[in-house]
């Protein structure tokens, strides 16, 4: 469709095929932004930015204020649009779900997402694609957040069970950019990677759904750039398989990537989640012929970018509903629970893999609301704050952030034999949610130590395990449920936020 043409800097990235984006701060983006629009006001090429942010669970700064936070991205965004008007947002994917003040409920309704389209809207979002926990959601709540949105959703391989297009979506766009230098058109495709099964959504294969896409728009659009909220492999698949699209804005891994394959070197960016980071495309297209220039830049969001403040108000409403909404349910998320000294590691690439601080803390919350309990196991993947909580002060609101679905601590009476299946699995789940967190039992190269003893399969055992984990829905642990005869409840006990929160104050106070 068109030739693509490395800018030097880029050149040079591909001779060392390095997944390292170029770091600059924001100002620096901004002046040399503003420059560029002076530098090629007349050469003959259609100037379009892009501003790629991805997987947002927050819309207020994270890491004690120092990253993040959706103000200063729309500060950003005010910022390139003075400098170019033809300056789009695109969103690769979650951002309905999960998101600790999507949980506060209302009138006994959980937000679900509402206050982040609120802030896409007054940002001035312009194509999203879905994630896959935008499917977190029930029926009734996902139609009320596809009515509310104003921007627009691209998706080539999303429909719901019927085959028909959600509202508000499309199979692809053909978006229109004009400057004194000409016209040229972008073709914009979406995917989305099919973890979350629910009844009322459809996954078409990716590469089906995009090739018919391509092929919809022909020759109509000088660009294709696709939207995907899909695992790095499956991108690379596109840049191998696709040659015809032309630039990947990708989200779903929460790491910044930026990388250059398939027989065209077919470019491909990620970003970090929560918004530390975001890149900035500058994309320069020839009318004439279809050859693109790329320059692009990840840039990290940090207190030294000022905010936009209709969005901050925006922003500011929205926390303030939630926070009430955590209020009325026994919280006070303002409150300062302890003080840190070291930092508690709730990644992904962390708590999906090993054991860290924060899990050990969690689980030792759980033994000590439970204390009949010989040992305590709960998901990696219930932990969804995706960062590390700095040294200081730590509030109930981090602990929400932290396990924002929270759910009751209960006790149970599990057959030996089963529970060695349990946390077998537990430990081949290694990667993904289903990897399981312990406390009060060890692997060994003899087997499980529970205490100072072998478990024993003929043997019951008291664990105290998260609600969440035995509804069947976790990833390879669809066996663990009170269906099951080797599951006995013996008490139901309380939330997991508040067990952290109480085993955070009985450290401090020794």
């Amino acid at each position: 469709m068109f030739r693509f043409v490395f800018p030097p800097t880029l050149a040079a990235l591909l001779v060392t095929f390095t997944a390292c984006a170029t770091v600059q701060p924001v100002q620096e983006v901004v002046e040399e932004e503003t420059q560029m629009v002076m530098n090629d006001a007349s050469d003959g090429r259609v100037h379009v930015t892009i501003l790629q942010v991805s997987d947002l669970q927050e819309i207020v700064p994270a890491e004690g204020g120092k990253t993040g936070g959706l103000a200063r991205v729309a500060g950003l965004l005010r910022q390139l649009e003075a400098a170019n008007p033809n300056t789009f947002v695109m969103v690769p994917g979650d951002f309905y779900s999960p998101s600790a003040i999507g949980t506060s409920k209302v009138d006994g309704v959980r937000l679900n997402g509402q206050q982040m389209v609120a802030v896409f809207n007054a940002m001035g979002v312009d194509y999203v694609t879905f994630g896959n926990h935008e499917f977190d959601l029930g029926r009734e709540d996902f139609y009320r957040r596809l009515d509310e949105t104003e921007y627009a959703i691209v998706t080539s391989n999303v429909t719901d069970e019927n085959g028909a297009l959600f509202p508000k979506s499309a199979a692809h766009e053909l978006v229109t950019v004009s400057d004194e230098d000409g016209t040229v058109t972008l073709g914009l495709l979406g995917a989305t990677i099919g973890l979350n099964t629910k009844d009322y959504v459809r996954y078409r294969p990716v590469l089906d759904g995009l090739l018919a896409e391509v092929n919809a728009i022909g020759d109509q659009a000088d660009v294709l750039i696709a939207i995907t909220h899909l695992s790095h492999e499956q991108d690379l698949n596109i840049a191998e398989l696709l040659p015809e699209v032309d630039l990947i804005l990708g989200g779903h891994e929460h790491i910044n990537m930026e990388l250059y394959r398939g027989p065209n070197f077919t470019p491909l960016f990620k970003v970090d989640a929560n918004t530390r980071s975001v890149f900035v495309h500058q994309l320069y297209i020839d009318p004439e012929t279809g050859d693109m220039e790329l320059d692009s830049r990840l840039v990290p969001v940090t207190d030294a970018l000022p905010e936009d403040p209709a969005v901050a108000a925006v922003v500011d409403e929205w926390v303030e509903i939630g926070f009430q909404g955590f209020r009325d349910a026994g919280f006070d998320p303002d409150a300062v629970v302890t003080t840190i000294e070291e930092p508690l590691d709730g990644r992904e690439i962390s708590v999906r893999y090993r054991p860290t601080s924060l899990t050990d803390l969690i689980a030792e919350a759980m033994l000590a609301e439970a204390p009949d309990a010989q040992l305590a196991v709960f998901n990696g993947g219930s932990i969804r704050i995706d960062d590390l909580l700095s040294p200081g002060p730590i509030t109930q609101y981090d602990i929400i952030r932290v396990l924002p679905f929270g759910g009751e601590i209960l006790t149970v009476v599990m057959d030996g034999e089963f529970l060695a299946r349990v946390l077998d699995q537990g430990v081949a789940n290694r990667g993904i949610g289903g990897y399981l967190q312990t406390a009060g039992v060890v692997r060994t190269g003899e087997g499980w130590l529970i205490g100072d003893e072998l478990l024993d399969p003929d043997d019951a055992y008291r664990v105290a395990i998260n609600d969440f984990l035995l509804s069947g829905r976790e990833a390879n642990l669809d066996f663990l449920t009170f269906d099951h005869p080797g599951v006995t409840l013996v008490a139901e006990g309380e939330d997991i936020r508040m067990a952290v929160i109480e085993e955070m104050q009985r450290r401090a106070d020794g």
